[in-house]
């Protein structure tokens, strides 16, 4: 279920009436002081001009009017205050609002449920046409609710890997599910990526790392590792192109030439933090729910991921069983 937004309930609306009604109050002591302040100043200038008669008239005037500038900048001063505090209430409630990710366990379950019910059914018919059994999804950050799901066409081009078609489809599409409301009517308004999760069944590989910084989405989930990739379903390639293309050697300073040299199969393939997104598997997400909730819930999740993983290694015989048959694909790596 979506994390409830509700910006006046629990520490949000507390925060929002604190600092504003802080505001109000101290507004309200300066313009209450203002009031007397310019009040005094005018009943001085009266005197003054009762007494002097119409020789000291300008003096009383003038003494009058230094009150009346008194009370409007104590005025001006407090109005400050009092809409200060209604902005600190505004910039205090945007801080205090739950993030996508605040819960591990509900966005974990969103991501499954993604997953299960969109992205399988979709990878079913694709690997019977040949293709990979790479599949990915875009949902809201405000509702977790799935905008787009796509997955594998390589036999169509052998760059529409899951990530890249999921991509492609998002941008193209011209209707979107509400992001914080599934039940609520659909909308022509895209949302911008940078308030999307992006999520990926396997890791994203070489080509998809860059489509997903490119289109400016600053996170991605996964379910598989390369390594599972390579190990469970004979596709090695994403570590092989990034091994091979792009880890490069470190170049040893001069004064290190005599040491040990660097161990390149010791740095990882990619950064998973960087300036551009973060990315996390779901074996993180599940090691969060043990940290928040405890040890039997972390593993009651840790074996509904494994449950989620099993129903993969079907599709992965049909496609092998297509790689057999020689099924027409335009990927040169099969």
């Amino acid at each position: 279920m979506p994390l409830e937004n509700n910006s006046d309930k629990g520490v949000t609306g507390a925060a929002k009436f604190v600092t504003s009604t802080l505001g109000n109050a101290v507004g309200g002591v300066g313009r209450t002081a203002g009031n007397i302040t310019g009040a005094a100043g005018r009943g001085i200038g009266d005197t003054v001009t009762s007494v002097t008669g119409s020789a000291g008239k300008p003096v009383g005037d003038a003494i009058g009017n230094v009150g009346t500038g008194i009370e409007n900048g104590a005025n001006s001063v407090a109005k400050g205050v009092e809409n200060a505090g209604r902005w600190n209430a505004e910039a205090l409630l945007e801080m205090t609002s739950p993030t996508y990710d605040a819960d591990p366990l509900v966005l974990l379950k969103a991501l499954l449920t993604t997953v299960e019910d969109k992205v399988i059914p979709l990878t079913s018919k694709g690997v019977s046409s040949g293709n990979k059994l790479f599949g990915a999804a875009i949902l809201s950050k405000a509702g977790l609710v799935p905008q787009t799901v796509s997955t594998n066409n390589e036999t169509a081009s052998p760059l529409l890997h899951g990530e890249i078609n999921c991509i492609q489809r998002f941008f193209a599409q011209t209707s979107f599910p509400d992001p914080s409301d599934a039940s609520k009517p659909a909308s022509s308004q895209r949302p911008n990526p940078r308030d999307c999760v992006f999520l990926a069944t396997h890791e994203p590989c070489s080509l998809c790392l860059s489509g997903i910084t490119w289109s400016g989405f600053d996170n991605f989930f996964y379910l598989f590792t390369y390594e599972d990739s390579r190990d469970l379903f004979a596709i090695p390639y994403d570590i092989d192109i990034l091994q091979e293309v792009f880890r490069v050697p470190a170049v040893l300073a001069s004064s290190d030439a005599a040491g040990v040299a660097e161990d390149l199969h010791a740095r990882p393939l990619y950064n998973r933090r960087n300036k551009f997104f973060t990315a996390r598997s779901f074996e993180d997400l599940v090691r969060e729910v043990k940290e928040k909730y405890g040890e039997e819930e972390g593993r009651k999740w840790g074996d509904e991921v494994a449950r989620v993983k099993a129903m993969y290694n079907g599709l992965s015989d049909t496609y092998q069983k297509s790689k057999a048959d020689t099924v027409e694909s335009a990927s040169f790596w099969k």
